[in-house]
């Protein structure tokens, strides 16, 4: 087994970007949906911020840029479905089906 240096901390794979969060922000407030999800993006962020500093883990962080950058990922498809006009009115709810639930 090799030994590394003490203060040599690998990083994940799957973290994101240092400057991710910063252009994920921008996107955000390009975005046509900017009213809403900029304040979503910021509670959020700010949320794993604090859960970041209790549990000395940068995890919550990469969590919420991975989260936001599927969303903004996922947006052009979820336009595309919405836009084509297809009628979802007639699905029944899940709580119907399954009476109460707790």
């Amino acid at each position: 087994m090799s030994a590394q240096p003490a203060d040599h901390v690998p990083v994940p794979p799957y973290a994101p970007a240092p400057g991710a969060a910063a252009e994920l922000r921008a996107l955000l407030r390009a975005d046509r949906r900017a009213d809403t999800w900029v304040p979503a993006f910021e509670r959020d962020w700010a949320k794993a911020l604090e859960d970041a500093r209790d549990s000395f883990s940068l995890t919550p962080l990469h969590e919420v840029v991975r989260t936001w950058q599927l969303r903004v990922a996922a947006a052009p498809a979820v336009d595309a479905f919405m836009d084509s006009g297809r009628d979802e009115s007639g699905f029944v709810d899940l709580d119907d089906v399954l009476g109460a639930r707790g």
